[in-house]
């Protein structure tokens, strides 16, 4: 007996060693979302100091937090500018938690900001300090209470910021506070701050912006007393408390916003003429290099016109210096900060426009007459970084490449001497410094974690930053496969792209079950060369499991030009539900894929077009699981939903012949719904609806909430809680 288990265990021993593959670690959900052991290394918070040459850092050095200078060229550490273990807070008298902070303009002072506490997706309040760089002295900008968006003039010698809703100048030096406004008032009155929907949608949560010289400051007031209210109840307590806050839904009324002036020497306000329309849109403004001249973006409520008008603070009047329009919508969106930019001799600008049926850079002058057209070419530029002033230098990342990557270029201000800044494919994102002479380069690849390397102004490569050979030793240790790309023709001849990751042990020769991931919504792609982070980890889990993991871009997704993205105009969901299935069927055909087993899983957008196809597409999926989804746009945001579909008063059917409350009585399969109850983006009442379709329907499914989880459900291990129930319900259902 003896001989025998020796011989089976040699033999088992030899079998490891002449397969790699099961000699490898599988993944677990707990090397995902507890350990993180597959957490790449980055570089954040790293901020250009003035002369080009130094950036700052925010770093922790033996328990204590530090703000340092460093040499962009060489990396050393110049100067510790600030040492929470030297100052103290001086209320407290305990060490200053600083976890940002931000510099005057000459950068002699700072801002501290500490104990936060987060209001929406960008928005929150907390406690700040002012810091003397060279005194070392420090001050609360307010000791009653929290603040907002704290903001240097360009003097250094006060500081503007937000409380309760109004806004409030401090002088440095005397420490006296001066309020501008008087009227703010929740859910009632917002001055120099956004409401929830422009925070959400425009991007931007700072609305209170000092001229050149700092002489004024311009500011948005948001009148959403006329905006209906959502509660949304958070638990915990005996008795729950009702959150109450103004929520513009589809169709709804939207907040009246107007722009005001105030000179800060004089302490006199002025409103702007936006013209006699209330109901629409401000997405920017931005003072031009004239101190007495604001440039203000209007927009129609149904985004498809927008205006750049030019206002003067003596008078209040506005002219309107550029006038775009479009048949479709004009896409102001939250990842673009700006899609205009002045230039230093105030005599031009350059703006950010898919007119042409692509994204492309234009160069105007004052008088809104094109100068040239900078950027060509059946591609789109993605991120707009900004001009050298002096070599008129322009910087930006497109996908000239191809939609799946994303490349820096610099080209100059009359189109010409373009050049390819990056020496990697895959995706790539730049943080410039204020001189445009070296940028910080993140490449990542489908396949490859961050790659950070300092690169001069023509992109040649200085020194590696960051180049995470840790994790990619921990990851030869795994049974990890190649995410491969792919692209096919549906039966209306439309080439989608996609992406696979097969089992380690792949056989053509077997039938192998799929799981599809779909996000879909507009602009937004999920097939990218680029690092997926912790969903890679948990797609090539599955794959260890034996499935095959896919994710297709229909259309509507983005960096295919203006046509293929806007395709879904006024019927959202349609087509990309359309394009899902065909993607299901085009797998179904493959020999290696039991089309019998096709499922799929998505988040908030995805989370509605894996309901859809569940019921829709009821024939072509076997089971579906969706997170956080909009189940009719009719109780989505004004400002989203509306670029998208126009009003439910103006395309009734838009709305109602796309949304999978109203189909849920062809749903066939094993089906999932996943939210948590503190969703202020997509409102919980979402799938408490598709919950009530379904039971009136007879239908069976499975449902998982999470107490006071927002859109993202994370915090109290609810991330690793919910990927384990959908990998249970995947290894059960698919």
């Amino acid at each position: 007996m003896k001989r025998i288990i020796t011989v089976l265990v040699v033999a088992f021993i030899s079998t490891i060693f002449s397969n790699p593959l099961l000699a490898q670690k599988q993944i677990t959900l707990e090397d995902i979302w507890a350990s993180r052991n597959f957490m790449a290394e980055r570089i954040d918070a790293l901020n250009s100091m003035n002369d080009g040459e130094h950036y700052s850092s925010l770093d922790q050095v033996e328990g204590a937090v530090e703000i340092n200078k460093y040499n962009y060229k060489t990396g050393s550490k110049v100067q510790t500018i600030f040492s929470s273990a030297k100052v103290k807070n001086p209320i407290t008298n305990k060490d200053l938690a600083v976890i940002d902070y931000k510099f005057s303009a000459d950068e002699t002072k700072l801002i501290l900001t500490t104990e936060t506490e987060q209001i929406y997706r960008h928005s929150f309040v907390a406690s700040y300090f002012i810091y003397d760089i060279a005194t070392g002295k420090v001050s609360a900008v307010d000791k009653a209470t929290k603040q907002q968006l704290p903001d240097f003039s360009p003097a250094g010698d006060k500081v503007a910021y937000v409380q309760n809703n109004n806004i409030y100048i401090e002088d440095v030096a005397t420490g006296q506070s001066k309020m501008i406004t008087t009227d703010g008032k929740k859910n009632q009155i917002i001055n120099g701050a956004t409401d929830w929907v422009y925070e959400e949608e425009f991007g931007f949560d700072k609305a209170f912006f000092w001229n050149k010289d700092g002489s004024k400051i311009a500011y948005y007031k948001f009148d959403e007393s006329a905006v209906k209210e959502f509660n949304m109840p958070t638990y915990g307590t005996l008795y729950p408390n009702d959150n109450k806050f103004k929520y513009p839904k589809a169709g709804e009324a939207n907040s009246v916003v107007s722009i005001y002036i105030y000179d800060v020497k004089r302490g006199e306000t002025k409103k702007m003429n936006l013209g006699t329309v209330t109901d629409q849109y401000i997405p920017r403004i931005a003072w031009t290099n004239d101190v007495n001249t604001l440039c203000i973006a209007r927009m129609n409520r149904l985004q498809n016109k927008v205006e750049l008008l030019l206002a003067n603070f003596f008078t209040g009047d506005t002219g309107t210096m550029y006038t775009e329009e479009s048949q479709s919508y004009i896409d102001i969106h939250e990842s673009e900060p700006n899609f205009f930019y002045f230039l230093d001799d105030n005599k031009s600008f350059v703006v950010l426009s898919e007119k042409d049926g692509y994204a492309h850079l234009y160069h105007y002058d004052m008088k809104g007459k094109l100068i040239n057209q900078i950027t060509k070419g059946n591609w789109d530029v993605l991120t707009f970084y900004g001009i050298n002033t002096k070599t008129k230098m322009l910087y930006y990342s497109s996908s000239e490449t191809s939609a799946t990557q994303e490349n820096i270029y610099s080209v100059k201000l009359d189109g010409k001497g373009k050049k390819l800044l990056t020496l990697k494919n895959g995706t790539n994102n730049a943080v410039f410094n204020n001189t445009y002479t070296y940028f910080i380069n993140t490449n990542t690849a489908a396949n490859t974690p961050h790659y950070i390397t300092l690169n001069d102004g023509n992109g040649a490569e200085l020194r590696v930053l960051e180049n995470n050979q840790g994790l990619n030793d921990r990851l030869k240790e795994y049974q990890l496969t190649k995410k491969e790309f792919f692209s096919f023709k549906t039966s209306e001849g439309v080439e989608l792209n996609g992406w696979m990751i097969k089992p380690a042990n792949f056989d053509a020769s077997k039938k192998y079950p799929v799981l599809m991931h779909v996000y879909g919504g507009p602009g937004r792609n999920t097939v990218q060369d680029a690092w997926g982070g912790s969903d890679y980890f948990w797609h090539q889990m599955l794959a260890q499991k034996g499935y095959i993991v896919v994710s297709v871009d229909n259309r509507g997704t983005g960096a295919r030009g203006k046509a293929f993205k806007h395709a879904t105009y006024k019927q959202l969901g349609k087509l990309e539900t359309q394009d899902q299935i065909e993607a299901a069927k085009h797998l179904g055909n493959l020999p290696y894929v039991d089309k019998a087993r096709i499922g799929m899983q998505g988040w908030s957008f995805g989370g509605y077009l894996t309901s859809l196809c569940m019921t829709k597409g009821a024939d072509y999926f076997k089971a579906g699981i969706a997170v956080a989804p909009v189940t009719n746009w009719r109780y989505y945001d004004s400002i989203y939903t509306e670029r998208f579909l126009q009003t439910p008063q103006l395309n009734a059917s838009g709305y109602d012949d796309n949304s999978p409350i109203n189909f849920v009585k062809d749903l066939k399969g094993s089906y999932l719904l996943v939210h948590g109850t503190a969703d202020d983006n997509v409102h919980f009442q979402n799938s408490v609806e598709m919950v009530n379709a379904l039971v009136k329907a007879n239908k069976q499914f499975d449902l998982m909430m999470y107490p006071d989880k927002n859109h993202g459900i994370y915090g109290g291990n609810s991330r690793l809680h919910l990927y384990t129930k959908m990998t249970n319900f995947i290894l059960k259902n698919i």
